[in-house]
């Protein structure tokens, strides 16, 4: 029997002449013949093969195909030259209507059976990981000389006729300064399942026990190691199981066919990939292309200007924009809260900065399908009831958006609000958005620009983002140009610092992303055309849907419409007007925002921003 040291050195037809002959003693076939495709193996009877086939291409992350064969056919004449099925893999596993009976070392004894069974050929992670170990990264399944940990999780297939089942990830640990070289390494290998479709917690997968894979072997992460999960062909084999079909054979996880193709043909898929940590709690990252997160640093720059000259430069973090809405690309239902009651002298007292930048963010996040609720001061529910009514009347949103206030009644009363029964697992909203709504500063008190305190006008919606800050998976973005506006407290210090009146005026309470323009509006614009980008990336778009079902490509007509545009701001400032919202800084019932008028000001903005 040869043991495993020099056996990832061999040629793959040796390999498979050695299995054949059952002359290798080893469980799996991870870090065998480095630099070829290994594949997965599901044969089923020639009348279930057009769905099958059907269902790989509807899930092609996990079911890359490589090759399907005829109908009795036991070669694979463009993987490999003289191969056999029903002998060339370590070990077999034989399904009967859905139930495993029995591990076998070779199928020839079915050899009748086969004859009107056809084989899929699906591509295997193992074929990417001497791409993984030559950029510097550890295989540590390898390292522990076991076999790569397999999970199923809680995210659903595309179903085809009678195949449906949920995903199934290969687990490998990766050290976080490695992560974005891993996504590097493995996102062009696309017929070896490609870019990891998750990294971080696995219970965001479903996954509840890494030490308890369902297939394989568990696999010991390292001090500073990160989980990273790929799409598997073993949810091949679930699909196997699901169809309940009279009859069929399958690979035994990691005991993989090895073909003679090498790994060297690699097909674009889309532009070079970037990692970025969007919550520690519990840990996630996301994955974006270099051209869309440029774009949106484009963004970032365009709405730094400060026409105010108030020194908001200082206040302003670089990446700020890419994470807040990587964070609600990511998030089913947002919460969003806007009204800065300035005029304290006016009735309503409420600037015309917040609302239409609320109202754009509003209106992708409706296009994108996500569910999205504003919750204001109790006394402006009339107010803000009437401004929705217009925005939907002027086809800035599809529909209506729920409408909420909150009050303090007890100590729980935020927890109560946020989550169902005030249960920390069950949030009702992933993600809140403050733009130019009054935050609270050190001493308890809503300060305006200049120095007067309006608490009187503000319910304390502060408490919600100080309790989103104890709710695992539920982050926080807050807009403003100011300094004193929700959310603002990440950058205090600088507030206080290089803003006029802002060691009184500073917000106290921290946002996890912090969006800072020279008008707030500007960050909600530029917040609406990030999330446009994000969507019409290929890259973020397959992590988004986990590799599985089609791509929603064809979804951008449906996407566009929902852009601020100059037409529709003008039309919404002008009914602000005339619900009596003012200017923030003059007071002023014209067309103008922040004392900036709305003409070759905010309308050169929202045209460079598209």
């Amino acid at each position: 029997m040869l043991l495993t040291g020099g056996l990832k050195s061999l040629f793959p037809h040796v390999l498979r002449r050695m299995i054949r002959c059952n002359r290798l003693s080893i469980s799996n076939t991870s870090g065998m013949a480095e630099g070829y495709k290994q594949a997965n193996v599901v044969i089923l009877h020639k009348s279930l093969a057009d769905d099958f086939e059907k269902f790989c291409h509807a899930n092609d992350g996990p079911l890359p195909l490589l090759y399907r064969s005829q109908p009795g056919d036991w070669k694979c004449l463009s993987l490999s030259s003289d191969s056999d099925i029903r002998t060339d893999c370590l070990q077999y596993r034989k399904y009967e209507h859905g139930a495993c009976t029995g591990s076998l070392k070779s199928l020839k004894e079915y050899s009748e059976q086969l004859k009107d069974m056809v084989t899929f050929y699906l591509g295997c992670s193992f074929s990417f990981e001497k791409a993984v170990q030559k950029a510097g990264i550890p295989i540590r399944n390898v390292e522990q000389k076991c076999n790569v940990s397999m999970y199923k999780t809680s995210v659903p297939c595309y179903s085809i006729s009678m195949f449906h089942c949920n995903l199934v990830v290969t687990m490998r640990p990766i050290p976080e300064s490695k992560l974005g070289a891993a996504v590097l390494a493995t996102s062009e290998l696309k017929e070896a399942h490609g870019a990891p479709i998750h990294i971080g917690d696995p219970g965001l997968l479903g996954v509840q026990d890494l030490s308890k894979p369902d297939y394989g072997d568990p696999v010991h992460l390292h001090p500073g190691d990160i989980p990273v999960f790929w799409a598997c062909g073993v949810t091949g084999v679930e699909a196997i199981i699901n169809c309940r079909a009279p009859l069929a054979f399958t690979h035994s996880p990691g005991c993989m066919f090895i073909t003679d193709v090498k790994n060297d043909n690699v097909r674009s898929s889309g532009g070079v990939p970037q990692v970025h940590c969007i919550s520690q709690d519990p840990l996630h990252f996301s994955i974006v292309s270099e051209e869309a997160a440029q774009k949106i640093k484009v963004l970032e720059t365009l709405i730094g200007i400060d026409p105010g000259e108030r020194g908001i430069r200082h206040l302003q973090r670089r990446g700020e924009l890419l994470g807040a809405c990587l964070a609600m690309s990511h998030a089913g239902s947002v919460l969003i809260t806007t009204g800065f009651p300035t005029h304290f002298m006016h009735q309503p007292p409420e600037e015309n900065d917040g609302p239409p930048g609320a109202l754009a963010i509003a209106a992708m996040l409706q296009a994108l399908e996500k569910q999205v609720a504003i919750v204001t001061d109790q006394r402006a529910m009339d107010l803000n009831k009437k401004i929705i009514e217009e925005a939907v009347q002027l086809g800035i949103l599809k529909k209506p958006i729920p409408l909420l206030s909150y009050q303090r009644e007890s100590a729980d009363s935020a927890l109560m609000f946020l989550c169902e029964n005030g249960n920390p697992g069950r949030p009702r909203f992933d993600h809140l958005v403050a733009i130019e709504r009054a935050g609270m500063a050190a001493d308890g008190n809503y300060y305006n620009a200049r120095k007067v305190n309006i608490k009187h006008l503000v319910d304390p919606i502060d408490e919600l983002f100080l309790a989103a800050q104890t709710i695992p998976g539920v982050t926080t973005t807050g807009v403003g140009d100011g300094g004193n506006e929700l959310g603002m407290g990440k950058v205090k210090d600088a507030v206080k610092k290089h803003i006029k009146n802002g060691d009184v005026i500073a917000c106290d309470v921290e946002a996890d992303f912090t969006v800072v323009a020279g008008v707030s509006n500007w960050g909600g614009y530029a917040i609406a055309c990030a999330l446009y980008v994000l969507r019409c990336c290929d890259i973020h778009d397959r992590y988004l849907r986990r590799a599985v079902g089609f791509p929603r490509a064809p979804s951008r007509r449906l996407w566009l419409p929902a852009l601020p545009s100059v037409t529709k701001e003008e039309k919404l400032l002008k009914t602000l007007v005339q619900l009596g919202v003012r200017s923030g800084k003059t007071a002023s019932l014209e067309m103008e925002v922040d004392g900036l008028p709305f003409y070759n000001t905010h309308s050169h903005m929202i045209e460079k921003l598209l």
